[in-house]
């Protein structure tokens, strides 16, 4: 007797499609507003240090809103949630380039930032769902297309920045056009709802502090994507200062090493899926612990820029998939995705704010080296918490897909 194995649900192949433009939609947003930092900044005319302080206001922007994603959602339904909130984080690329000074600017980035992480729960969370009714891997190439999305956004800024085009022009025309592009993917997006029965009803005063407390095993998992965070944030921001300044390479070559590490943690994270499909999230996440391990080792130890190089190479590769495994992980940890995502969100938010200024402060005190030493002690912790990621069984996954209603 022959087997056919039964193929997924055309719509769900299309919902695939549309959330990874969902994310890449996303990136570009991020990429276009990174590469056009410097003329907000001369245009709000502040200095470095006042720049750096409104830097930190769209993860604390995103951080109070995060938790308000899972309640739209449920409310209004996966899909014009997703539609609404991603609308609403493509308008927010523009305010910031009229901001006439400090306060208006860290007010503008605050709401950039609660708009981007609104929005990234809600496709993380439809991510993980999509995942769930395809059956197999696909969060770490959704990352994957928003660090396209990033790189495509990054370009489109420099091209500008390099014309002389005013930033407020391609705000304008970025938000647009992304914004429809993003509209126009959400409809083909999986539109799931809570039905009635299962949505959080009041709780009694005696549970009502715990109601408002996040899963613990969200917090477990969200440690884990600190420790990969941080590394990533430590390595973007400081590997081209630590080419230069421990290891004496010139400018070009240290420019060329933060390029790398980008690139390296994209491909990763495309050829991520394979290898949750074929060893499992927990495999792979140690694997990957191994390997940013071995890298920080050589950045610490290397006489010259080529083993730096190679060192910062191997902690890309080796965190690139962690936060997609962290994402779809806490999307399977508890009755509510949106709240267990949007914690975990919020712990990877708060180690890509602090990660630069701890790495600053360590060799300030200290050195350099001393900096990626605490930051590959925190890639080992990869290797002993990636137990917290282990999926759970098809069956509960099936489960919870099934209790979902599509309208």
């Amino acid at each position: 007797m022959t087997t056919t194995q039964s193929r997924p649900d055309p719509r769900v192949r299309r919902a695939r499609i549309a959330v990874a433009t969902v994310f890449a939609v996303h990136g570009a947003v991020t990429g276009n507003f990174a590469a056009r930092v410097p003329w907000v900044q001369e245009h709000a005319g502040i200095s470095a240090g006042q720049l750096g302080i409104a830097l930190a206001f769209p993860a604390i922007g995103a951080s109070v809103a995060m938790p308000l994603a899972g309640r739209i959602s449920r409310r209004f339904g996966s899909r014009a949630a997703l539609r609404g909130l991603l609308v609403l984080w493509c308008a927010a690329l523009v305010p910031p380039a009229f901001a006439p000074g400090l306060l208006t600017l860290c007010g503008a980035l605050a709401v950039y930032g609660a708009t981007a992480g609104m929005a990234d729960v809600a496709m993380n969370a439809l991510g993980v769902q999509t995942e769930d009714r395809l059956g197999r891997s696909i969060m770490s190439s959704l990352h994957g297309m928003w660090s396209v999305g990033g790189l495509v956004g990054s370009a489109v800024g420099a091209v500008a920045a390099h014309a002389g085009i005013d930033a407020r022009i391609q705000f304008a025309l970025a938000a647009t056009a992304l914004a429809v592009l993003g509209a126009a993917a959400c409809r083909w997006v999986l539109d799931l709802r809570t039905p009635p029965q299962e949505r959080p009803t009041t709780q009694p005063s005696g549970g009502r502090g715990r109601a408002l407390l996040p899963p613990r095993s969200a917090l477990l998992i969200g440690a884990v994507g600190f420790c990969a965070v941080f590394a990533e944030g430590a390595s973007l921001d400081w590997s081209a200062v630590y080419l230069r300044e421990a290891v004496g390479s010139g400018p070009g070559l240290a420019a060329a090493c933060t390029t790398a590490f980008s690139c390296t943690m994209a491909a990763a994270r495309f050829a991520g899926d394979a290898a949750v499909r074929r060893f499992g999230p927990v495999r792979t996440v140690r694997v990957g612990g191994v390997a940013a391990t071995a890298g920080g080792v050589l950045v610490v130890t290397a006489a010259g820029p080529l083993p730096a190089i190679a060192g910062f190479g191997l902690i890309g590769l080796g965190i690139a998939v962690v936060v997609p495994l962290a994402f779809a992980a806490a999307g399977r940890s508890g009755s509510d995705p949106s709240r267990a995502i949007a914690t975990v969100a919020t712990v990877t938010y708060t180690s890509g704010l602090i990660a630069p200024a701890a790495i600053g402060q360590i060799a300030d005190a200290t050195s350099l080296m001393v900096s990626f030493t605490v930051v590959t002690v925190l890639t080992a912790g990869l290797v002993a918490g990636a137990g917290v990621l282990r999926a759970p069984a098809r069956e509960a996954s099936a489960h919870r897909a099934a209790s979902a209603t599509r309208t």
